[in-house]
């Protein structure tokens, strides 16, 4: 299943929050807070699957999307 963006992202969290959230420079030590709160923006995001199943389907090895960091999506990936 290819999941391509569509209206899906005009109902997005993120939208209300600054993109530079979601893209810290490391998911360790000072960004881990980030990573946290970007993951707490996610958690109440009504197209947080949709995000998720786009950011499998294309890839996406940075950032936070779907409530998920680079590591929890090379998970699913592999799998």
């Amino acid at each position: 299943m290819r999941t391509l963006i569509h209206d899906w992202t005009e109902q997005a969290a993120c939208l209300e929050v600054d993109p530079e959230l979601f893209f810290p420079v490391s998911t360790h030590g000072p960004g881990e807070e980030q990573v946290m709160a970007a993951k707490a923006v996610c958690a109440r995001c009504p197209v947080r699957e949709q995000c998720l199943a786009y950011a499998l389907d294309t890839r996406q090895a940075e950032g936070v999307w779907g409530g998920t960091d680079p590591a929890q999506r090379g998970v699913r990936i592999r799998r």
